[in-house]
């Protein structure tokens, strides 16, 4: 076992009893032993604000975790396009921010098409500015995951980006933000 995760369909750290849940599994993983295994969680980042979430980062930290932390866009009209949440986009960069104070993160964004339009190079380096402003901020990112859709989505309107397209946006952002590492995963 590598790892075990909090993530799923849904944000976990909506769960009331979040902390309480992370505190028994890092307590389960110590019991048997298990010090080599992360503890992840897989996050949309609306919540860190919230009483309790950042405690439940904190024992995540303290017990091999890591944040994975989703950004998807750069701007707010190109996050009100990709995301289902009410939660403002700048509420979520303000969450980003103050976790990346604390712990290092890793950002993984999905970039698609939508309505066969990849994301223009102007909302790439809005993501970028973004990224730098949580550096600037005194934040810490540990890795950038950058990927496409590699299922069948829920919306008819969103594909793929092809190889290429994911490559040019990894390049950009590596430009942008030359001292975070970077991976790339391509779709189907």
């Amino acid at each position: 076992t590598n790892d075990i995760a909090f993530s799923g369909d849904g944000e976990p750290t909506t769960y009331p009893a979040f902390r309480e849940v992370v505190e028994r599994v890092a307590a389960v993983k110590r019991e048997f032993g298990l010090d080599n295994v992360k503890l992840n969680v897989i996050t949309n980042a609306t919540r860190f604000h919230r009483e309790g979430v950042m405690d439940a980062l904190e024992i995540l930290q303290q017990n091999n975790g890591e944040i994975w932390a989703k950004l998807d866009a750069g701007s707010e009209g190109y996050y009100n396009q990709v995301e289902r949440t009410r939660v403002p986009f700048d509420l979520v960069v303000s969450n980003i921010k103050r976790a990346a104070a604390v712990w290092p993160l890793v950002i993984q964004t999905l970039f698609m098409r939508i309505h066969g339009e990849a994301p223009p190079e102007s909302e790439i380096l809005a993501y970028c500015e973004v990224l730098n402003s949580v550096l600037s901020a005194g934040g810490t990112l540990k890795l950038i995951q950058i990927y496409t859709v590699a299922r069948d989505p829920a919306e008819s309107y969103v594909s793929s980006l092809t190889n290429e397209e994911v490559d040019t946006i990894a390049d950009l952002a590596r430009r942008q933000l030359p001292d975070i590492p970077l991976e790339v995963y391509y779709g189907s």
